[in-house]
């Protein structure tokens, strides 16, 4: 019972931060805009509330919402479950197909991570103490790559997987237009590896937004090898944010 009480504590908190501000919210459909138009496909992978998928669907996208955690899937399907425009997969995404551990946050379940060396790189690290994974489950996993073969190939897929973002992009073998992966401060080897697979992957600009700025950092899009030295000189501080990969 007290499980249950925390995590449907965690998931409103959750609902308040992520739907709560209508400057955001319009920001983040202005962002988008650059990536998705009407008609297209886009995956949110960790769609966590689903605040990106009113995101998507408000720009006319069709949205298969990704996410791993019971209590934020029964929360998707609750916003979403009547809309013929969203498909829902309860899975995590990684290189390959199985199961995978998922460490649960029941307390702010927008952590939640399948990454062990997430975990440690965030015990006693500025802004994330207090932050306690008490709950294990063990979960679907899926890749890119089997989303495309179910789905149809997105014009954008967007990743925040806490620090598991290296592993979904090695189960990505298709060209897509654009994507956007999460990064930390506490886990830059993290972001390094995933901009390396983006550049395998075919990418060539790139550009980022601190935290839920909703904003680019750069004036224009950047080279990988400048988004790279970017990366490793952001001030602890900054947290986190998500780098933008797009083609030529």
């Amino acid at each position: 019972m007290r499980d249950a009480l925390r995590t449907a504590g965690g998931v409103a908190r959750s609902l308040r931060i992520y739907y709560g501000n209508r400057a955001r919210a319009a920001a983040m459909r202005q962002l988008y805009r650059r990536f998705v138009q009407p008609g297209d496909l886009v995956f949110d992978v960790g769609a966590h509330v689903g605040d990106r998928v009113r995101a998507f669907r408000r720009l006319d996208a069709r949205v298969v919402a990704v996410e791993p955690q019971p209590a934020l899937v029964r929360t998707l399907r609750l916003l979403y479950g009547r809309d013929p425009g969203v498909a829902i997969e309860a899975a995590a995404v990684g290189r390959s197909e199985g199961t995978v551990p998922l460490q649960v946050n029941v307390a702010n379940p927008t952590v939640s991570t399948a990454s062990s060396d997430m975990i440690a790189a965030a015990a006693d690290a500025p802004g994330w103490r207090g932050q306690r994974w008490t709950r294990a489950l063990t979960v679907p996993l899926t890749t890119l790559d089997a989303l495309i073969a179910r789905h149809g190939l997105p014009s954008f897929i967007k990743i925040d997987v806490e620090g598991y973002e290296a592993e979904a992009l090695a189960g990505l073998s298709h060209a897509v237009p654009a994507l956007s992966f999460e990064f930390t401060t506490i886990q830059r080897e993290v972001a390094q590896a995933a901009l390396a697979r983006c550049v395998a992957l075919g990418f060539t600009r790139f550009n980022a937004a601190l935290g839920e700025s909703q904003a680019f950092v750069h004036a224009d899009f950047i080279a990988a090898q400048t988004m790279a030295a970017w990366l490793a000189v952001l001030p602890h501080e900054a947290n986190s944010g998500d780098v933008y990969a797009a083609r030529a």
